[in-house]
């Protein structure tokens, strides 16, 4: 099973039945260049990916496509972890992502510090698409116990050798909360400045 997540605007509000697509029209009206997602039997095998790669939600940067496991769609964490792959998707399509990994190469001692500010303002973006969506606004405490995509769910092809990254769930839901307050250039964290970010915004 193949399948395009499609939604559609009507007077300027998201028209959709379907959450999953709130959240893809919210983030694709939102930014410019982001990536269509893709509805798929299992993640092993799209771009390199293995069973090691997340296998609910993951980017390929490679094709500018985000996969989506079917049964998943209708689970209550499913549209957090979305969010949370088109948050990578627009540091990648806008900057963000190289400006960080220019400073990982510099700073190799420095690369554990650098990632997690990177993850926390990915995070911060998700809230702010779910926000955007018009969606209730979620604690990611009450979704997880343990902490969410800490291994590989992004990156180029081949997938399975993505970035791999923990900063705990506490930072991760303090910074999707911060998000979902709609405000985008609060999406700073430490010396990840927002100005890539605002600067893609669409009005």
């Amino acid at each position: 099973m193949l399948k395009w997540v499609m939604a559609c605007v009507f007077a300027g509000q998201i028209v959709s039945a379907d959450p999953v697509d709130q959240v893809t029209l919210a983030a694709q009206s939102a930014f410019d260049g982001l990536p269509q997602v893709r509805l798929v039997d299992q993640i092993s095998g799209q771009c390199g990916a293995d069973e090691t790669v997340n296998q609910t939600v993951a980017y390929c940067t490679t094709r500018n496509q985000i996969f989506l496991t079917g049964p998943a769609v209708d689970d209550p964490q499913t549209l957090y972890m979305l969010a949370h792959a088109f948050g990578h998707a627009v540091q990648v399509r806008h900057g963000v992502a190289d400006f960080a990994l220019g400073q990982i190469r510099r700073r190799r001692a420095e690369e554990a510090m650098l990632r997690g500010l990177v993850t926390r303002q990915v995070e911060c973006i998700a809230g702010f698409i779910m926000s955007r969506a018009g969606l209730p606004h979620t604690d990611l405490t009450d979704l997880f116990t343990d902490e969410p995509f800490t291994g590989s769910h992004w990156g180029r092809d081949p997938l399975h050798i993505g970035p791999k990254v923990s900063i705990g769930l506490a930072a991760r839901a303090e910074w999707f909360a911060i998000g979902q307050q709609g405000d985008l250039a609060a999406c700073a964290p430490g010396e990840f400045t927002s100005d890539l970010l605002m600067d893609a915004l669409n009005p």
